[in-house]
């Protein structure tokens, strides 16, 4: 396996030393990239946040799309075509507005029931597999997975093959044209979905796009879209699920308090989130003009890539950062980024986890590791950092 960038490599739950010096030391270091030309990697919270929040010198649309070179033009538009990741204002801004009433806070609580529903049943099938299990297979990945399928339209009965898709696309230790298979694959999929919800659209969100703003996107941005928001909608809140289970389960006071004290969870996940960062980075910017980071000149051109571990551990940030402490909360955290690009899903997210995890723990208040801590399988080569597996016992 290829050697991960920097800002990619962890020590279990926590980021190398090499990259707590970067942030503590010069804040700015040059790495290499899996997308060709070295990027600066900006380390210190403050500095991340600053780059997240200017889109105008630090741009998204100017970044080269990951697998670019295996595609002719036409493909390449197809691709980009509604991956809001990928564009800066207005453009940008003009596909997230379409998006952004179906994931307020008030619109995630009307699924709350529903998600309650799904949560007990994945517990149900959890303790139907007998001990040990795999925590993922039979909690973590089922539980948001179903729910992003139930939203956005998703057949679950599909889901074998588009999480089989997803894990191939995020792993950086396969070969560029093995993952851009996996997005031609998923591309193909996506529209074959998109056309038949185009001519009969349902209650779900595709269909809600298709009968409100039919007119202002074209196909290949509804795929981009869907795509987009299936991948994102069970790959992070599922390693967050099994991650944080993992977490809990090595801090077993704090696990407690989660368990027997529904006030401690909305803090728990705040926490949980900094302190995790699964989502390890966006994808880079580029510079539109010379800028200074931390008193480093970087020239226009450049890309420009944000670590979140470190910027979520910089001690400017919050006290004590390599601490767990979810008593805490940690607000403003930049798990879910910062800015115009900050996570549309977050309050789906926050949601799924306040009401998976605490019940998890009070069905099975004797939850334990069935293998010791060292045997854990963590996916080291994954943007979205997680678990492959996590067999608990009971």
């Amino acid at each position: 396996m290829p050697e991960l960038p920097l800002h990619m490599r962890r020590n279990g739950f926590d980021p190398v030393e090499e990259l707590a010096r970067a942030r503590d030391g010069e804040g700015v270091v040059r790495v290499e990239t899996p997308f060709g030309p070295p990027a600066y990697l900006v380390c210190r919270y403050a500095d991340v946040r600053r780059v997240l929040s200017d889109p105008a010198r630090f741009s998204s649309a100017l970044t080269p799309f990951p697998g670019s070179g295996q595609m002719d033009a036409d493909e390449l538009a197809k691709m980009q075509a509604g991956q809001l990741i990928g564009f800066d204002p207005p453009e940008h801004t003009r596909l997230r507005r379409m998006l952004t009433p179906e994931f307020t806070v008030r619109r995630m609580r009307r699924l709350e029931p529903r998600i309650t529903e799904i949560v007990q049943a994945a517990l149900d099938d959890l303790e139907e597999a007998g001990k040990p299990a795999d925590l993922v297979a039979h909690f973590a990945l089922p539980v948001p997975s179903l729910v992003i399928c139930e939203l956005l339209g998703v057949p679950y009965a599909d889901r074998a093959a588009f999480q089989d898709r997803a894990t191939r696309l995020l792993d950086t230790s396969l070969p560029m044209e093995q993952r851009v298979a996996a997005q031609r694959e998923d591309r193909a999929y996506m529209a074959g979905l998109v056309a038949r919800a185009q001519t009969d659209p349902g209650e779900d969100m595709l269909g809600m796009l298709i009968r409100e703003h039919g007119d202002d996107l074209n196909s290949d941005e509804l795929i981009g879209i869907a795509q987009l928001l299936l991948l994102a909608g069970h790959e992070t809140t599922s390693n967050m699920l099994a991650l944080g289970t993992l977490a809990l389960l090595r801090h077993p006071d704090q696990l407690a308090m989660i368990r027997d004290d529904p006030a401690q969870v909305e803090p728990a996940i705040e926490e949980l989130l900094r302190w995790l960062s699964i989502v390890q980075s966006l994808p880079p910017r580029t510079t539109t003009t010379d800028v200074e980071i931390a008193r480093h000149a970087i020239p226009a051109g450049s890309l420009v890539l944000c670590s979140f571990s470190a910027a979520n551990r910089d001690p400017a940030f919050v006290d004590s950062p390599e601490t767990l402490d979810i008593t805490r909360g940690a607000a403003g955290h930049v798990a879910f980024g910062h800015g115009v690009h900050h996570c549309l899903g977050a309050p789906l997210a926050r949601m799924e986890m306040r009401i998976a995890i605490p019940a998890l723990l009070r069905r099975f208040p004797d939850l334990a590791l069935a293998d010791p801590y060292e045997q854990v399988d963590f996916r080291v080569s994954s943007i979205v950092y997680g678990l492959r597996t996590l067999r608990v016992t009971w």
